[in-house]
């Protein structure tokens, strides 16, 4: 029997970060002090951006420039319900040799993969939901896999040996319609999360729950109810703050010096009609600086005021302690959905560099270096045309937009590499012809308010570039979308993979490819890497599922491609 001093004192460990070495049990539980020293476990990969940065930067060598050659196949795990259109973007968590992942239905596995040449299931944790468009991964905390699910939402506390659900906490918070997709960040003794679904028309947050027990500690939303600061952006007199969107569906990263977590905001809804929503519409399109421990916001700074192509920003907001000016910073970089990469302090969101990484922009002129505004914002217009290619009579066509409304960079995650200070962008490169319907709302349904079109091949670029000043300093094209991510390796490598089933290496200087091999099937997951008894691996987990058939729709070679959900484990 545990009695209640027992779980005061284990939780008091969890939450300070001592571990008491007589105690096996103890030693193997994920505490914050782990989590915020994850470099000193450079073997393992702890948590979703493997550390709190989200630089996904591993310091492993031993596959490296002059090895990578080598890499082989080591073992595949097939996960998944097998209907073949599912889709897969976790990122697997490795800790001394087990593996943790979940699929598109939300079930949650755990591997062991200490044998190198082949992964066993150890157990499944089935939370019963229907398959949704996609789960990102698990958050480790104590001897807990904390996962999210849906139909009902919900938060999911696993324990790590049995496979048995510990708690499990109901977040639908009274609307029906949110649905949870990103992996849970454990910060100290709570767990964060954000909603999603904003393209039904509901207004989303970000949410902690006490990781021990799963009661709900604070919930914050990033749409302002009337009289709240920044309701003044939502005008007009037919309350669309309540529809307004601004999802959060992509894991934050945390600055434990500074105890502030940084998470990205989606679009507002509906997502090409900003007739009906007239304003900046905040705190969509933003990044959002909170207080861990109550949920208070610190700082905002919105990229594209009063959206109308579907900009938003949740993508991974990368922190690097660097110079500026001669000057040491704290900064926060981040590759825009809308084409810019976007470097600001992260004490106040000031901004330092904006500077474009695509080089066929046509939604605005350019940046104000010193607001970081479109140059084309106009504070006294209700609903932003920007560059013009703004048109909201119904069913006419728009100018075609550049980034499309998938964005330059998205939910595939931008990688840093404090080796060659450079960050690693995946870019789309095509472009599109946006329709607006102004369609009303219906309950239940998705609300978009257009159309979108494109002649275009679906392509992308490899781009590395300067994060302080926005720089390009490389770029490679790849003849398929790259929706999967970038990895950085102190073996001098950037590992991506592409939707036609592609998985490559690049020099981390030249860009140079050292090492490819095609799968056939697409890739939506990013890569990560471990090591297990000394031997290093990279791991990455296929299934591009029903969406993915849009974004190869004008690459007719691969129209036939099958879809299937694999874990791949390559080592030398």
């Amino acid at each position: 029997m545990v009695t209640n001093s027992a779980r005061f004192l284990r939780n008091l460990l969890l939450t300070t970060g001592m571990m008491v070495a007589a105690t096996p049990a103890m030693a193997a539980e994920v505490t914050y002090s782990r989590l915020v020293n994850a470099d000193k476990e450079p073997h393992n990969w702890l948590m979703n951006h493997r550390t709190y940065d989200g630089q996904r930067y591993s310091p492993l060598v031993r596959i490296n420039k002059e090895t990578v050659k080598g890499l082989k196949l080591a073992y595949a795990v097939p996960i998944g319900g097998g209907t073949g259109n599912e889709t897969n973007q976790a990122t697997p968590l490795v800790e001394d040799g087990f593996l943790y992942t979940t699929d598109s239905w939300g079930v949650v596995y755990k591997i062991d993969v200490r044998s190198g040449n082949v992964g066993r299931i150890v157990w499944r944790m089935d939370p019963k939901q229907g398959r949704q468009y996609a789960n990102r991964g698990v958050a480790l905390w104590g001897n807990f896999v904390v996962s999210v699910a849906n139909t009902p939402a919900r938060v999911i506390a696993t324990d790590k040996d049995s496979g048995r659900v510990v708690w499990e906490t109901n977040a639908e918070f009274g609307v029906p319609e949110i649905n949870l997709r990103g992996a849970p960040l454990a910060v100290k003794d709570k767990i964060l999360f954000g909603a999603s679904g904003s393209s039904l028309g509901i207004r989303d947050w970000l949410a902690a729950v006490d990781a021990a027990t799963g009661k709900v500690a604070w919930q914050k939303f990033t749409i302002p109810a009337p009289g709240e600061p920044g309701s003044e952006t939502w005008k007009g007199n037919n309350n669309a703050w309540e529809t307004g969107g601004g999802a959060v569906w992509i894991t934050g990263t945390y600055d434990p010096q500074t105890n502030q977590t940084i998470w990205g905001t989606g679009n507002p809804v509906p997502e090409f009609d900003p007739t009906v929503r007239p304003g900046d519409n905040l705190f969509t399109n933003s990044a959002v600086s909170w207080n861990p421990d109550n949920g208070n916001m610190n700082w905002y700074f919105q990229y594209t005021p009063g959206d109308s192509w579907d900009f938003d920003e949740v993508g991974t907001h990368i922190l690097i302690d660097t110079t500026v000016g001669g000057e040491p910073r704290k900064i926060v970089t981040h590759s825009a959905r809308n084409g810019f990469i976007y470097t600001m302090d992260r004490l106040n969101a000031q901004i330092l560099a904006v500077k474009p990484y695509l080089d066929n922009i046509t939604w605005t002129k350019g940046i104000d270096q010193k607001t970081g505004r479109p140059l084309d914002y106009d504070a006294n217009k209700d609903v932003q045309t920007y560059a013009g290619v703004t048109n909201f009579v119904a069913g006419e066509p728009l100018k075609k937009v550049c980034p499309s409304t998938l964005g330059g960079n998205n939910f595939w995650p931008t990688s840093y590499s404090p080796r060659t200070k450079v960050i690693y962008i995946p870019a789309l490169t095509f472009c599109e012809t946006v329709v607006n319907t102004h369609e009303p709302r219906e309950k239940g349904k998705r609300w978009i308010s257009g159309t979108i079109s494109s002649d275009e091949r679906y392509e992308s670029k490899l781009i590395a570039a300067d994060p302080v000043t926005g720089d390009i300093k490389k770029s490679v094209h790849a003849p398929y979308p790259n929706t999967s991510g970038t990895l950085a390796t102190a073996g001098g490598l950037v590992f991506a993979a592409l939707l036609d089933g592609t998985v490559a290496a690049y020099d981390d200087t030249t860009l140079d490819e050292l090492w490819r091999v095609n799968l056939g099937t697409g890739f939506t997951a990013p890569p990560m890497t471990f090591e297990v008894n000394g031997r290093q691996y990279v791991g990455i987990t296929s299934g591009g599922g029903a969406s993915a058939k849009h974004r190869v729709e004008n690459n007719p070679e691969l129209k036939d491609q099958a879809n299937a959900t694999v874990l791949f484990v390559f080592g030398l």
